[in-house]
């Protein structure tokens, strides 16, 4: 019997009970992109599409004991990481991830949830941009996080092509800052490859509340894709199309701020341009 064949992504990541982010937004990307999907547990969080009521990160053991079983079975081809808590659940998936081949590394520094609740404590952003973002392929900040990392208000273009320069001498290769926070009548993201060439990659605004665990879902379907194989740079084509398809044909769950749509198809309203 031949085994191993299929595309293997494991989600490094904080658990949302109520399904709209975090691995299991994730693990329904996978599914969606046709990849076989599996999960690190970092912390559980007690969620719902108003916010999160509590959370509990996983002991640290445990944290070892699920890298280590899937080392031990599977060939896993892409990983992305999400809610990682704090120092000491960062020190341990940087420790694991170095002791391990699980492929690219996405790296989504999930910070604040959309009802505004703190994901990270404070004294982890150092550890993520001094251990983590080296390990990593690429990062993909939103605006807020971006601001984060680089200590400074990003208002411009501009700024956002500085900011990735920036977060990019932290050792990661590709730099993707989401601009959905930006009120333009696009939604425009910046890309900066390895080689210093920027894109930007746009879509219509779409007026709606759902969006949780878009961050999830965009980062999650890069590492689906490269996992198939995809070029980066059409990787993030992909996810992009996802990430609109599943915004643009909402679904209504909840009463806050909903879920995506992880059965929409790609949208085709995409664009890239260089610049």
């Amino acid at each position: 019997m031949t085994v191993n064949r299929t595309p293997q992504v494991v989600t490094i990541a904080g658990s949302d009970s109520g399904g709209g982010a975090g691995l299991q937004a994730d693990l329904k990307t996978f599914q969606a992109r046709h990849v076989f999907g599996m999960s690190i547990v970092v912390a559980l969080t007690a969620q719902n599409t108003y916010g999160v009521q509590a959370s509990l990160p996983i002991p640290v053991g445990f944290i070892d004991a699920q890298f280590q079983s899937l080392a031990a079975d599977f060939d896993i081809r892409a990983a992305k990481t999400g809610m990682l808590a704090d120092r000491e659940h960062v020190e341990a998936v940087v420790r694991n991830l170095q002791q391990v081949d699980f492929g690219p590394l996405i790296v989504d520094p999930v910070m604040v949830a959309k009802g505004g609740a703190t994901l990270l404590a404070s004294e982890a952003v150092v550890t993520i941009k001094e251990q983590l973002l080296p390990l990593a392929d690429v990062v993909t900040p939103n605006l807020p996080e971006a601001e984060i990392l680089v200590s400074k208000k990003i208002v411009t273009n501009a700024d956002m092509v500085q900011a990735a320069r920036t977060i990019q001498t932290l050792g990661v290769k590709h730099v993707i800052i989401k601009g959905g926070h930006r009120q333009n009548h696009k939604a425009e993201d910046l890309i900066l490859l390895a080689d210093g060439t920027c894109y930007w990659l746009s879509a219509p605004r779409i007026a709606t509340a759902n969006t949780h665990g878009t961050g999830d879902t965009f980062s999650a379907c890069i590492a689906a894709e490269l996992a198939k194989g995809q070029p980066l740079k059409a990787a993030i084509m992909t996810a992009k199309a996802f990430l609109q398809g599943a915004i643009s044909q909402g679904i209504s769950v909840g009463h806050g701020h909903g879920p995506t749509n992880h059965w929409a198809k790609l949208s085709e309203k995409v664009s890239l341009r260089q610049g």
